[in-house]
């Protein structure tokens, strides 16, 4: 395996989140929020951590743990599931792929990687509120186009070789990070990897530790 050089010219934060991660869903409105507040200032990038990958790829019904721990998560970060997810769960046959979400979603932010805290946001609405599968580029069709991007070539990136290629690099870059867990949240400058607050933290938590990182690798 090629190794993964993080020394990267300027500093960027490195969101590491799955679809199908419930917690990554609930840090959704704060992660916005902080994107917005200093993306002039900073690159963020968003990367496929791959939750269930291999032959790790349940049922959802299998997972009897999912509706105390979405319930914490509406205790803890406010966020709400829908109608269209808790169906899914009612129904329990649909197989957690974080290989073909993370396909799906590396179609999506190939063409406005910009915009990559967006459509994490947008791909795990389509999932945690309207239970679309993940697994389905139908979905990730009707993503780009509420992003109005193109979801024809969203479709052709998804399902064509660039798709799956594209969600092992995402893998072997969030092993390379140390993102065992998700969300993570990072900043990464020159191969120095200093980790943010999560769960939890405010905007301006978030953004005083930004602050720090970037004043600690300035002076270095």
């Amino acid at each position: 395996m090629t190794a993964i050089d993080l020394h990267w010219q300027s500093p960027e934060v490195v969101y590491v989140f799955d679809g199908y991660c419930g917690w990554c869903y609930g840090f959704d409105e704060t992660l916005m929020a902080f994107w917005q507040a200093n993306r002039h200032r900073v690159p963020f990038r968003v990367v496929s951590g791959g939750l269930f990958v291999g032959a790790n790829k349940p049922r959802i019904g299998t997972l009897g743990f999912i509706r105390e721990a979405n319930a914490r998560v509406t205790q803890y970060t406010g966020a709400q599931f829908g109608d269209g997810f808790d169906a899914v769960l009612r129904d329990g046959s649909l197989v957690l792929d974080s290989e073909a979400a993370a396909a799906g979603f590396a179609a999506l932010r190939e063409q406005a990687p910009e915009r990559a805290v967006e459509i994490a946001a947008a791909m795990q609405h389509a999932f945690y509120i309207d239970g679309r599968s993940l697994s389905d580029p139908d979905t990730f069709a009707d993503v780009a186009r509420t992003l109005q991007l193109d979801a024809a070539r969203v479709r052709a990136f998804m399902t064509g070789p660039q798709g799956g290629m594209a969600a092992t690099e995402d893998f072997a870059l969030a092993r390379a990070l140390g993102a065992t867990s998700f969300p993570t949240l990072l900043v990464v400058s020159d191969g120095f990897i200093s980790p943010l607050p999560r769960i939890g933290a405010s905007v301006q938590m978030l953004t005083r530790h930004l602050d720090a990182a970037l004043s600690a690798r300035a002076a270095s």
